[in-house]
């Protein structure tokens, strides 16, 4: 071996055992990588950060923020919000979840697509009073499962389809992963909710115990659109909608008072407020699932309304300036755009609107508007934003236009009338211009260490490839196989490859293998494609091991479960993946 070839083994040897140790972060083991590959001429001085502008990265971040625009405008929740249902058995419960889940990973990250559906998950787990833990760690191997279905599904099919792009002049298209994918996602899903789940210890079977602390409750106002006369409603027609939004509704305001005494047949009408008590994503849900309004909103119709809005709690110290003031006293709306939606007083209800109750020492306020406007205000009223107690509110009366966007960017890179990083981008520009996504969203929906990683693993990977290390290991599987049939070499590629990727990031995996499964097949002298497809599944299969997966490391903690957790299920499921999977590439990627 050369001298480059061995220092490109010890480099990646070296960031292998530093990812899997774990104590420093990826991103920072990446792209010291890269320097020293530099420093010691394993990367040419002119290609040193061309990873960084490589179409595969572009994908990834702008897939990011597309994910982010169709969670603001409430369209992924038409679609999740159908799930939730306390009196489902626990393997229809699953099983709905991961369909859900998997159908939401092809078409959006499926990182994304977790994030949205696991507080639904653990909501219905409260209602049915059971552990959380026997459907997160199912929901999130369904989400890996279906992002397989897709291009834009999950970073591995991105970077394979760019890859084959860049060794044989095309990539793979938006649905070529699909019916493979499929196969593999119906499989997988089948096994996580009719077996997969019995399969975890018998402790998560236990009724959970209550937990000592509980969410703030917030009393606050929500204001009544427009109301068909021919369709009148009451109060007792919300109860239904407060009830599985965990929300109490417990006072009705018309004409600036309070009506004393109302009963459920009371009828609501256009402009009375509900005063309602919940936690703020309760209030929030609440908010859309009853087409109810914030308090203030008539004040910046076609203005604050166009902008992607947050919650945020913050606390009122002694000496803030709102002590003994109300919102409506300091033109908290008028003067910086925010709305004081809620205050919660230490288990105490608020007796007076809102808006015009006097501010304590502790009370904790539920603030709306745009991130900057609430930035400001914080400031000004000298409050103390609480930290990760942020909530988005969804424009859920732009869901279908959010969806038109997306649907007509994907169908022009279908159709070849776009490539598909340009119409993903166009997409982006769409979705700021309706305001489905604010300018700071743009650059806090990409996963930067993520984009780092890649950007700088890229060009170490093709100084691999061109050293011909990719090569060596080819041949050493290929020694290891020389009297079976190709298939054999496939399923060997593939447990070598899911092995790296249950302890090592699935993008580095997929740069790492991609080479090498393409000099296997030229040596075999066969097509290039079943071994691609074969690198993409398999890196996408990290089912052993909390470090394998982002979604799998998300689940964690709100699951209660132990590194040794995983395997139980994800061994199981990676076996019955290799067994569907090598089939069904020989049948639809012929060797």
């Amino acid at each position: 071996m050369t001298f480059d070839q061995i220092a490109l083994f010890v480099l990646f040897g070296t960031v292998f055992a530093l990812l899997v140790w774990g104590r420093i972060r990826f991103d920072l083991i990446a792209f010291g990588a890269l320097i020293l590959g530099a420093f010691l001429g394993l990367v040419p001085s002119e290609e040193i950060f061309s990873g960084f502008g490589h179409s595969a990265v572009m994908i990834i971040a702008l897939v990011l923020i597309v994910s982010r625009g169709l969670m603001n405008s409430g369209a992924v929740e038409l679609i999740a919000g159908v799930v939730i249902s306390a009196s489902r058995g626990l393997s229809r419960h699953i099983g709905l979840m991961a369909i859900v889940g998997a159908s939401l990973s092809a078409i959006i990250n499926n990182v994304a697509a977790l994030a949205l559906l696991m507080p639904l998950d653990m909501e219905a787990a409260k209602k049915a009073e059971r552990s959380p833990g026997l459907s997160l760690m199912p929901l999130s191997f369904a989400t890996i499962l279906g992002g397989m279905i897709t291009l834009i599904g999950t970073p591995p099919n991105i970077v394979i389809a760019q890859y084959r792009s860049d060794a044989f002049g095309a990539p793979f298209s938006m649905f070529d992963f699909a019916p493979v994918g499929l196969v593999v996602a119906v499989t997988g899903i089948a096994f996580v909710a009719l077996f997969g789940w019995r399969l975890l210890p018998r402790h998560f079977r236990d009724k959970p115990k209550q937990e000592g602390f509980a969410e703030s409750l917030y009393a606050a106002e929500l204001k009544v659109g427009e109301i068909s006369e021919e369709k009148p409603l009451t109060v007792g027609d919300l109860y239904p909608v407060a009830d599985e939004k965990d929300v109490a509704i417990i006072g009705l305001i018309r004409n600036g008072r309070r009506v004393r005494g109302f009963a459920r047949r009371e009828a609501i009408k256009s402009g009375d407020y509900l005063f309602v008590e919940g936690d703020p994503k309760a209030i929030e849900a609440f908010m859309g699932a009853a087409k109810l309004e914030f308090a203030g909103s008539e004040q910046h119709k076609g203005g604050l309304n166009n902008d992607a809005l947050s919650l945020i709690e913050a606390i009122a110290p002694d000496n803030a300036r709102i002590i003994g003031r109300s919102s409506f006293d300091m033109r908290l709306l008028y003067g910086h755009s925010v709305t004081l939606l809620g205050i919660s007083r230490q288990g105490r209800r608020v007796q007076k609107r809102v808006r015009h109750e006097e501010i304590r020492p502790g009370d904790v306020l539920l603030l709306l508007g745009t991130p900057e406007r609430l930035e400001s205000a914080c400031a000004w009223l000298g409050v103390l934003p609480l930290e990760g107690r942020k909530t988005g509110v969804m424009q859920r009366n732009k869901a279908w236009l959010a969806i038109a966007g997306f649907a007509v960017a994907i169908a022009a890179a279908v159709a070849g009338l776009a490539y598909l990083p340009v119409a993903l981008a166009a997409c982006v520009i769409f979705y700021a211009a309706a305001g489905l996504i604010s300018g700071s969203e743009v650059y806090q929906s990409v996963e930067w260490k993520v984009i780092v990683l890649l950007g700088s693993l890229i060009p170490l990977g093709q100084a691999f490839e061109e050293a011909g290390n990719a090569q060596l290991i080819a041949d050493g599987i290929l020694a290891l196989t020389s009297t079976a049939p190709a298939w054999v070499t496939l399923a060997i590629l593939m447990v070598v490859t899911m092995t790296l990727s249950d302890f090592l990031n699935n993008v580095a995996t997929c740069l790492i293998a991609a080479p090498i499964s393409v000099q296997i097949a030229n040596s075999l002298q066969v097509n290039s494609d079943p071994f691609l497809m074969a690198v993409a599944v398999a890196s996408s299969c990290a089912f052993l091991t909390p470090i394998g997966h982002k979604n799998n490391t998300i689940i964690m903690g709100p699951g209660g479960y132990r590194f040794g957790d995983y395997w139980r299920m994800g061994l199981p499921l990676e076996i019955l993946v290799l067994a569907v999977s090598i089939p069904a590439i020989l049948l639809f990627w012929p060797l």
